[in-house]
């Protein structure tokens, strides 16, 4: 198998096998991540593909999911995409659910039709990181797109049948904008109706744009408190019922299926945190992650 580092494979989709089909990203701008810095983007070669499958079909016959990687394969045209994934059924043929993820700006290329022909190739879920429906705060750490785009976008993937999933960012906005950053994005997401809300807390790792900033006085992070207090206005003004996943550091686990009818436990939860929690260990917590 060939994968180029880092291998980052969405620990909640369960998939096997993982097949490498892009490497880096093409945007690799955001000011928060660091995660493909100096790896330059470029489609896998399809004879490269292929001897992959070709591989995962002598040891892996019988796989019902596959997981695309890496940063944002659906960049590809549908004419590239296409062969990808009838390669997938030709040495796959049990194949039922194609996972991957990618950006908001990658589906632009797409027309409606052209996605429900990926979907009936196999592609189901798509993971979208979104971080923010927040229109100065996409331009603040530099997505790429705008909040119209995100509905635009989301919009043709639920007339293609595709599910998806969007990411919040908690803490990306920096004090200058929290909960602008939280009711805004809530909206977007609303409109959007994702499958899945997945949160995480920001964390300022080292080569990044947004730390730099932070050390000339240029962005002010939020406490670990004040990240709860956001996460917690986001819920509140979250109405759409999906499945909510967070990586936040808190104690409760907050994480499971049917949000409206937990929504109120949440809330609770994040309340008790917010009055409870032992702030320290949570900013120690933070301090020792590697990575996104």
């Amino acid at each position: 198998m060939h994968f180029t580092e880092p291998v980052y494979r969405n620990p909640y989709w369960p998939t096997f096998p993982l097949l490498q089909v892009t490497q880096g990203c093409t945007h690799n701008r955001c000011k928060f991540c660091t995660m493909y810095k100096g790896i330059k983007f470029r489609p896998q070669p399809m004879d490269i593909i292929e001897e992959d499958l070709q591989e995962l079909a002598k040891f892996a016959p019988h796989a019902k999911t596959i997981q695309l990687l890496s940063a944002n394969p659906l960049v590809m045209t549908y004419n590239k995409l296409k062969p990808i994934l009838e390669k997938v059924n030709e040495y796959l043929p049990e194949i039922e659910y194609i996972y991957t993820q990618t950006r908001v700006s990658d589906l632009k290329n797409k027309t409606v039709e052209e996605l429900e022909s990926l979907k009936d190739l196999g592609l189901r879920e798509i993971s979208l990181g979104v971080e923010s429906g927040d229109d100065w705060t996409l331009n603040r750490v530099n997505k790429g797109y705008a909040s119209e785009d995100i509905i635009e976008q989301c919009g043709k993937l639920t007339d293609a049948g595709i599910g998806f999933w969007m990411s919040f960012l908690n803490g990306v906005a920096g004090k200058e904008h929290s909960m602008d950053h939280a009711i805004n994005s809530a909206k977007i997401f609303n409109q959007c109706n994702p499958m899945l809300v997945g949160t995480g807390g920001l964390t300022l790792f080292p080569g990044t744009p947004l730390l730099e900033e932070a050390e000339r006085g240029e962005f002010t992070p939020l406490s670990e408190k004040e990240m709860l207090i956001e996460l917690k206005t986001f819920v509140e003004h979250l109405d759409c019922d999906c499945s909510f996943i967070t990586h936040h550091t808190v104690a409760a686990s907050l994480t499971g299926p049917n949000f409206l009818s937990r929504k109120g436990q949440i809330i609770d939860a994040l309340e008790h945190e917010i009055k409870n929690g032992d702030f320290e260990r949570l900013a120690e917590i933070r301090k020792n992650k590697q990575s996104l």
